[in-house]
């Protein structure tokens, strides 16, 4: 593998190395085409931090020095991670498949979910390949609403602990159908390392399978292949006509450098690859790249999602990394002939220093008590896509993020659900905090795929109506968010994107 080269012409510039932009390269790098691959953060390296929740919850030692604006013109500072694999390297590992229905139209009642430009049929083979590459362990037939299909998991799913078993069974007995999360790990791998969950705390190389270990380094080695770290992109420029884009502007080590390509892929995150859009606005595109219709930057979405602390005063948890169970009972309706609700899934282990790091006042005992005895669950509804919910930048190029939460409704019910389920569970004390606009782990929908060039920026194999030689893959293309975790959707499509360009650019 070649690194940091400053050699200025290529076949393929692949920004950003997350999900999208590195399962992209792992399937192009066979066809020999010269590609480089730009990451704006340079890898993680082992460290004792890396297992520390003081340093990753309270010190944010792994947290970007960056600071966005909200709606209101507040600063804040985001969760949004710069490595070699992205925003990866923090997941929670969990690989599911969108639901079938999640690819028509769903109505909420605070309004419509759109329907894909094309059917789960389509993106099936392709989760296949992508739950193979990424080494998903998991057990078909346990969800009760899982899509169709044979899956590529590679072995059984990651085992409950003791405790969690316990919790299990107490959820079956009150008419629950939990169901084994599809996981992207390594399990002995991970806890050989040490012992600690895995859920928002970054894997170096110990055996989570994130975009870097699972699809980025079984490529590195190819001639044909060029990481650059290290190197933030700035913005894209096209020819004299506008409809071109002819090369991209990054600084790296200080210097300020044009990379020329016949095709670029845009892979830095739904709210990064939308605002290097915008922000390569010309007197051609004065609305900025790929942005005919309006669109880039809109539509943004980030999921509705609760920590919902399940406690027994009169037992311990004891499970150390506890993320393997989910519940799919309320997704598609409400059990009582409403409408879809969302997913309810295990989080990682909270121990109390990641309590306190949320409630400073509260004293470090209690903290350590309540997670002595809780089980820590992730509700997570689906964020409708609303032209109003969006990706900006301001007269100095900084980042402005005004989300507007939608589907509410839905989200307060299926808290509800929760509660009502964990209470008949054997779980009497019940804590719940939203997660805020700090943590867009989910983010998408800024750049979406769609049959009309009107309103959405990319055709359904996420090339640019504007410019033919930009792709943009990675979350932005979304549609829709769904309700569950978006990771998988990702690698699927980057997959088929990758072999669509292999067909119409690379024959």
């Amino acid at each position: 593998m070649k690194r940091n080269t400053t050699q200025n012409e290529y076949d393929i510039v692949i920004v950003g190395s997350g999900i999208g932009g590195a399962t992209l390269l792992n399937r192009l790098a066979e066809t020999g085409a010269r590609i480089l691959l730009i990451e704006r953060g340079q890898s993680l390296e082992d460290s004792c931090a890396a297992r520390d929740s003081k340093a990753i919850f309270v010190d944010e030692k792994f947290r970007p020095d960056e600071q966005w604006l909200d709606g209101n013109g507040q600063c804040f500072n985001p969760g949004n991670y710069y490595y070699v694999g992205g925003n990866s390297k923090f997941y929670g590992a969990v690989m599911l498949r969108y639901r079938e229905e999640d690819f028509g139209e769903l109505a909420f009642e605070e309004g419509i979910s759109p329907a894909w430009p094309f059917n789960y049929q389509e993106l099936a083979p392709f989760y296949h390949q992508a739950e193979t590459l990424y080494q998903v362990r998991g057990k078909e037939g346990q969800d009760c609403c899982e899509p169709s299909g044979a899956k590529g998991y590679i072995g059984e799913p990651v085992a409950d602990e003791p405790s969690i078993a316990r919790v299990r069974d107490k959820l079956a007995k009150a008419g629950a159908k939990p169901f084994s999360l599809p996981l992207a790990l390594d399990i002995d791998r991970w806890m050989d390392r040490a012992k600690t969950p895995w859920d928002a705390f970054p894997d170096t190389g110990t055996g989570k399978m994130d975009a870097e270990s699972a699809a980025l380094n079984p490529v590195l080695d190819y001639p044909n292949v060029t990481l650059m770290t290290d190197a933030c992109v700035r913005r894209f420029h096209t020819g004299a006509d506008g409809k071109q884009i002819q090369s991209v502007e990054l600084v790296h080590s200080g210097q300020v450098l044009r990379i020329s390509a016949a095709l670029f892929v845009l892979s830095a995150g739904a709210i990064n690859s939308a605002a290097i859009l915008l922000r390569s606005r010309n007197d051609k595109n004065p609305e900025g790249l790929a942005n005919s219709s309006g669109q880039v930057g809109r539509n943004f979405m980030n999921h509705n999602c609760t920590a919902l602390l399940a406690l027994n005063p009169f037992r311990r948890n004891s499970a150390v990394y506890q993320k393997t169970l989910g519940i799919n009972d309320f997704y598609l309706s409400d059990g009582s002939g409403g409408g879809p609700l969302g997913n309810i899934q295990l989080l990682g282990k909270i121990d109390g220093t990641m309590l306190k790091a949320n409630l400073k006042a509260a004293p470090q005992f209690a903290m350590d008590w309540v997670a002595r005895h809780s089980v820590d669950w992730y509700v997570m509804s689906e964020d409708l896509p609303n032209p109003d919910s969006r990706v900006m930048i301001d007269s100095s190029d900084r980042i402005v993020l005004d989300w507007r939460r939608s589907n509410m409704t839905a989200h307060r019910k299926l808290l509800k659900k929760a509660k009502r389920l964990m209470r008949a569970a054997g779980f009497p004390i019940l804590l719940s905090q939203p997660f805020d606009r700090r943590t867009p782990s989910h983010q998408c929908g800024t750049v979406r795929i769609g049959n009309d060039p009107g309103s959405a920026p990319l055709d359904s194999y996420c090339r640019s109506y504007d410019h033919k030689n930009l792709f943009v893959m990675d979350a932005s293309f979304l549609p829709t968010s769904a309700a569950v975790n978006p990771a998988l959707t990702i690698a699927a499509q980057a997959l088929r994107v990758a072999e669509h360009i292999k067909i119409t650019e690379l024959q």
